[in-house]
This record gives C-alpha cells, structure tokens and sequence, in this order.
C-alpha cells in the first residue's frame, strides 16, 4: 500500500503542476487575444506604394540619363571637329602650294625659253658673220644639207 500512496502522492503532484500549466496557458491565451495584431493590409500597401514610388523615380532618372546617352551618340561624329578643321587647313595649303609651284615653274619655262632663244639667235648671227666672212665654206655646207647629211 506504500507504493499505492506513493504513487497517488506522485499523481497528484502532476496533476498540480497540469492545473497551473492549464492555468497559466489560459492567461497566456487571454493576452493574446488582447494584443492580436489585426490582420490588415494597410501597412503592406503603404509600403509598397512607397517603394513604387522610389522605383518610378529611379526609372524616370535612368530614363533621362539614357535620353541623353543617345542624344550624344546621335551627335557623335567618327572623325572629330579639329582633325576635320585640320584636313582642310592642309588641303588648302596643299592647293595653294601646287598653284604656286606650277605657276613659278611655267615662270621658268618660259624665261628659259626666252633665254635660249636669245642664245639661239645670237648663235645663228654668229654663224650668219661666219658665212658671211667665208662663203665658200657656206656653199660647201649647203651642198652637205642638201646630200642628206651623208658622210658623216
């Protein structure tokens, strides 16, 4: 019977301890039924809202931002500004110097045929004087004209 009174002893430990967990529990239930968060979507959406918001903002940014990317690249050019500038400073050179180089050179051409011209005619007055002083040597030279240059 010892051990039956123990064990009822023991059964009615626990079943001390069940009541005040039970009792405890329904407290712990009571508080939260008290502080039960309302189940809303208010917040979310609040939230959410912002957030678009922001994101829409960004958007706009990134936008612009793009925009004048491609403005930029519709008004790029392969061949920059002063390489063009320069290309044709030396093309103008390049024309000026040809102009220039062949009008002196016609220049030239024309006083050295001026000059030969004079040689040549003072040339043949010299052979004119040489004829004229002997003219047996005229005759001989005119008969050699006339064979057709042969004996030579």
């Amino acid at each position: 019977m010892k051990k039956l009174d123990e064990i009822m002893e023991l059964m009615a430990d626990e079943m001390d301890d069940f009541k005040t967990a039970v009792l405890e529990l329904q407290k712990l239930s009571e508080q939260l039924v008290k502080m039960s968060i309302p189940i809303s979507t208010e917040a979310l959406e609040k939230n959410l809202n912002t957030f678009l918001l922001k994101q829409q903002a960004e958007k706009e940014k990134t936008d612009e931002i793009l925009q004048g990317i491609d403005r930029k690249l519709k008004h790029a050019r392969i061949i920059p500004n002063y390489l063009l500038i320069l290309l044709g400073i030396f093309g103008i050179l390049a024309v000026g110097s040809v102009g220039y180089f062949g009008y002196t050179d016609k220049e030239n051409v024309e006083e050295n045929f001026e000059v030969y011209q004079m040689i040549m005619e003072s040339q043949i007055k010299s052979y004119e004087d040489y004829f004229a002083a002997y003219p047996e040597i005229h005759d001989a030279y005119c008969k050699w004209l006339e064979s057709g240059y042969q004996g030579l």
